[in-house]
């Protein structure tokens, strides 16, 4: 492997190609949740477009060599971490970072896919507009990984998936040629929409190098508010009021059971819920976070807020609610709900579930896997939250206080999923509503997508990469 090493250093640089057994490659060999440690013949960081495609023809050219796109390596799924096989290049794309263009009358924003999320939002803002994908890693994460995992995050309810933000694609094909669509068109009807088949498909078909991203206006004014609620039916009721009287203003609706927010409490001593987490008698209560924009005046927004939430507490809707009276306390209660897989991590090995069913279902769906769970897994601790908005929960289970947390997760997890999957099915929902399939969830994906739809997704990436050289076995099944 020594030629391929040492070509690849001239193409992109000796300081940017890491080899070895130091230190050095833990940080992108190592997925976040530490399920996956892979072993890279190296890791390239190329700086431009042109560099990723010639590592790319490079590596083509390798028997045996395969390469592995990652951008923050933030995923919760394993897709973008090597396998122990020393045969896979790293493609990091960390050193793409460049704010290429930004289009105000156009309302784009056209940037390379190292870019992290917080950095693309600061641009926007300091052009007055707004990039509206807000998720807990945004400070990690970058643009390039968010497309390729079609991120969705606390404003889809809004604005919708990286998809719907994304206008055009600059990609590296697997023959390494370099594909661009950076027009920032909203209408293109000429054929195939081909940045659809890059944007989720977690670099297995091509590596997204740039994007054009749409922009929005800034609001005038923000409103932030907590609510309790007896049921999830309840805080669906809640947020059906909510979604009559405000329509597009409602831009985020998080909900949280007192589980989840109890665990916070416990290893975060300064974020305490603003309300209490039990009713008078002890019953466990909902929270709902409720995220308001609005290009009218901010004391006009607040106390439209306000009015709505009493009357849902008149109707039964709710139980108790706050509404934040400046950005200091709007923040704390986002950082309550952002703390949620933190405390996670911090109490231990967890199994997590990222599911998606109706809106109309979701507090069924919570009620029968509950119910089905506790034969699978008694004593387990459920946390449940996420994106209520939009039917995006994130299902987990802690193992019981007394239990050792890897332990649980290695007994219970494949009857656990099991039991969760057949229940999501039975409501017509998804398995994986926004985190993707990387190596954790093929097998569930070969075992419950529909055979036509598989084929077709073969037949895609036959097409595009027929030699397997990016992400093999990452999300298709073999």
């Amino acid at each position: 492997m020594a030629p391929l090493l040492d070509e690849l250093r001239a193409i992109v640089g000796k300081a940017h190609v890491l080899a070895g057994d130091g230190d050095e490659l833990l940080a992108f060999e190592r997925d976040w949740r530490k399920r996956y440690r892979g072993r890279a013949l190296c890791v390239v960081l190329p700086g431009s477009a042109e560099e990723v495609a010639a590592v790319v023809r490079r590596c083509a050219r390798e028997p045996g060599t395969s390469l592995v796109p990652q951008g923050g390596n933030t995923g919760l799924v394993g897709g973008a971490a090597p396998d122990a096989s020393r045969t896979q290049v790293v493609l990091s794309t960390k050193r793409l970072r460049a704010v290429r263009r930004i289009d105000a009358d156009n309302q784009t924003i056209t940037v390379e896919a190292g870019l992290v999320l917080q950095e693309l939002q600061a641009a926007a803002a300091d052009a007055g507009l707004l990039f509206p994908l807000s998720l807990a890693a945004e400070g990690t994460c970058t643009i390039g990984g968010n497309l390729a995992t079609n991120a969705g995050g606390t404003q889809v309810l809004r604005f919708g998936n990286a998809r719907e933000l994304c206008l055009g694609l600059e990609v590296v094909t697997a023959q390494g040629e370099l594909w661009s669509s950076l027009h920032g068109l909203r209408k293109d009807n000429t054929g195939y929409d081909l940045r659809h088949l890059f944007v989720g498909s977690e670099g297995t078909l091509g590596i997204i190098t740039a994007a054009t991203l749409r922009l929005f206006p800034r609001p005038r004014a923000g409103a932030t508010a907590w609510a309790t609620c007896r049921t999830l039916t309840a805080a669906v009721a809640l947020m059906r009021r909510l979604r009559d009287a405000f329509d597009a203003e409602l831009v985020g609706y998080e909900a949280m059971n007192a589980a989840s927010l109890t665990l916070v409490e416990r290893h975060f001593s300064v974020l305490r819920a603003p309300l209490p987490l039990a009713d008078a008698g002890g019953a466990p209560l909902w929270s709902v976070l409720i995220e308001l924009a609005s290009p009218a005046a901010e004391t006009v927004l607040r106390e439209r807020a306000q009015g709505a939430l009493a009357d849902a507490i008149l109707a039964g809707e709710a139980v108790d609610v706050a509404v934040a009276s400046n950005e200091l306390q709007a923040r704390t209660l986002w950082q309550l709900r952002e703390a949620i897989p933190l405390a996670q991590g911090v109490e231990g090995l967890n199994i997590k579930h990222d599911i998606a069913v109706p809106l109309s279902a979701l507090a069924d769906f919570v009620a029968a896997a509950d119910a089905a769970l506790e034969s699978i897994v008694p004593g387990a601790r459920h946390i449940t939250f996420g994106h209520l908005g939009d039917g995006n929960l994130h299902y987990n289970l802690q193992a019981p206080v007394a239990d050792e947390a890897a332990d649980f997760l290695a007994r219970n997890e494949a009857a656990a999923n099991a039991c969760v999957y057949a229940v999501v099915e039975r409501f017509g929902g998804t398995f994986s509503a926004e985190h993707g399939i990387g190596r954790l969830k093929r097998a569930e994906l070969a075992a419950r997508k529909p055979a036509p739809a598989l084929a077709m997704m073969k037949a895609i990436k036959a097409a595009l990469d027929p030699d397997g050289l990016f992400n093999p076995g990452v999300m298709l099944p073999d």
